[in-house]
């Protein structure tokens, strides 16, 4: 079994080019693949998926410069402009690099119907031709609603949803994230990524039971074999430490699905994203 963390973030920190950090906060620094390889390493992962947390095409660059520099970064989430008219000379300049796939972070757009607009949907069905994937990124109940009427527009190809929806663990959220996730889970070609859930919930006071309510109806809605593991560090250090974070998820599959671990923590990662293998 290989295991893939599927998503993880790397940056050079600047308060200027990173407004959604807290100035000062704990993750208000440089953030590099030497940081997270012994933890990596410690928890038996063989590589990772480096994921856009900026939107600039200069970062999925630098993200790509990367992956060339540290062989188990095995593919990069990355960043460009879907509405760009210009969007397929965009993509092609990364043909031949291991950019697997893009993400537009709609939770902080300024515009609260991106996904409902025909030119980011035009955008998204240009990228799902090219046989890379996208990633789904919302914040709270208004935009999560959307997200059925979005994957109608869009069609086939390799979608993600991040972090479960990020549904308000700290709130008690329960609906209507629960009934959207079940009509997102309709659409046979998406997968969700098992990631990002701590630092929805009480980053001091978070429980294991908490969460694996949610993690439960992620499991009865999308099946085992369309959820993807991520610890989405260091963002998840706000509330658990990478070890944490594998934890509780392997803990949660082991009781409710064991015989798709494999599946689960990498299987599904390289298939969506189609990913090499790794190799030293």
């Amino acid at each position: 079994m290989v295991q893939i963390d599927a998503h993880q973030h790397f940056w050079r920190y600047s308060a200027e080019r990173f407004g959604w950090i807290e100035p000062g906060g704990p993750l208000a620094c440089d953030r590099m693949p030497e940081d997270v390889k012994p933890l990596l390493d410690a928890t038996g992962f063989a590589g990772c998926v480096a994921v856009q947390a900026e939107q600039d095409e200069a970062e999925t660059d630098w993200l790509l410069s990367l992956a060339a520099d540290h062989s188990w970064i095995l593919g990069v989430v990355g960043w460009t402009d879907l509405t760009a008219s210009d969007l397929d000379t965009r993509l092609a300049r990364w043909r031949g690099m291991p950019l697997v796939g893009i993400r537009h972070m709609v939770q902080d757009d300024p515009d609260p119907r991106w996904l409902l607009r025909a030119d980011a949907q035009a955008g998204v069905r240009t990228l799902l031709a090219e046989d890379l994937a996208y990633d789904i990124l919302v914040r709270g109940s208004a935009q999560l609603l959307q997200v059925p009427a979005f994957l109608d527009a869009v069609g086939d190809g390799a979608l993600v949803l991040d972090h479960g929806g990020k549904p308000d663990i700290a709130g008690g959220e329960w609906q209507p994230w629960a009934d959207t996730i079940r009509a997102i889970a309709g659409h046979p070609n998406v997968a969700c990524k098992l990631s990002g859930l701590v630092t929805e919930a009480d980053h001091a006071a978070w429980s294991a039971d908490e969460i694996e309510r949610y993690l439960d109806h992620l499991l009865a809605c999308f099946g085992p074999e369309r959820l993807i593991f991520g610890s989405d560090w260091p963002v998840c250090t706000l509330a658990a430490d990478h070890g944490q974070v594998v934890a509780l998820v392997d803990a949660f599959i082991q009781r409710a699905c064991p015989d798709h671990r494999a599946a689960v923590f990498g299987e599904t990662a390289r298939r969506l994203y189609k990913l090499a293998e790794p190799h030293e």
